[in-house]
């Protein structure tokens, strides 16, 4: 056989067995971008449950309709005699308005994805409050832990700064637009924290986004309401905190990934 014609064979050859490895599967493409993560949820599986898609990109169940496993009492050990597991979901019992013992996650969270259903009753007050420390030189989860809000604006007795609407970073940023369903509704709250970048989402629609420790963020925080609470926004990671300030809300298909 001549030279020049075995050459050819053998590079024959190598094209037919490399052409017939299987090729491999590209990996799948994973975004922490805050509208891709929301749409890993399945919003129409039951409530209180996780499908598999879910499960297997990562999101965890905090809320199983029928108990408070996963939380205690902020400076507790078990759970408030306000809160009460109610046609699935968590409320509290309190009136009066004023706050009361919150619930926190057992767990603390840095960086993350959170997905709540809320509905108001008329004139109610709370939120949804992260990056909470726990100890007993602080009384509430908001002497630390930043807010997205939860309030029925619209039947509150008296006139509310744009940053006290639904959807808004507590006393800090007013949200953008303002998707809320009114008492009696359930609405979709979702809060993505990456390192120092926050989004609020309401509704499927953003709301509120901001850069911790940024300029504006230093100004806002060093100013008004925070002013007096030395240690707000001090922690970068924490627990997660459900706020019951003496009045009826209910919270349920708590689920959350950690980015």
């Amino acid at each position: 056989m001549k030279k020049q014609s075995l050459i050819f064979m053998i590079a024959l050859a190598i094209i037919v067995v490399v052409s017939c490895k299987p090729k491999q599967q590209a990996a799948p493409v994973v975004s922490n971008e805050p509208a891709a993560l929301l749409a890993e949820i399945d919003q129409s599986a039951p409530v209180n449950t996780l499908t598999e898609n879910e499960s297997k990109s990562g999101w965890q169940l905090l809320s199983n309709g029928t108990d408070f496993t996963g939380w205690h009492g902020y400076n507790m050990s078990g759970i408030p005699d306000c809160w009460i597991v109610e046609d699935g979901s968590f409320t509290m019992t309190t009136t009066g308005g004023a706050e009361s013992q919150d619930i926190i996650t057992d767990k603390k969270y840095k960086s993350f994805a959170l997905f709540v259903e809320f509905k108001v009753d008329t004139a109610a007050n709370s939120g949804i409050i992260y990056h909470v420390a726990e100890d007993t030189m602080y009384q509430f989860p908001y002497e630390t832990g930043a807010e997205y809000q939860v309030v029925d604006h619209e039947n509150w007795p008296d006139s509310l700064a744009d940053w006290h609407i639904t959807g808004a970073n507590y006393a800090m940023h007013p949200p953008m637009v303002r998707p809320f369903k009114p008492v009696g509704e359930w609405n979709q709250a979702f809060l993505v924290v990456n390192g120092n970048k926050v989004t609020h989402y309401l509704n499927g629609e953003m709301v509120v986004e901001f850069e911790k420790y940024s300029d504006e963020w230093n100004v806002l925080r060093n100013s008004g309401k925070w002013s007096d609470f030395p240690d707000y926004g001090k922690y970068d990671e924490g627990h997660i905190s459900l706020q019951n300030h003496g009045t009826k809300v209910w919270y349920r298909n708590v689920k959350i990934k950690e980015l």
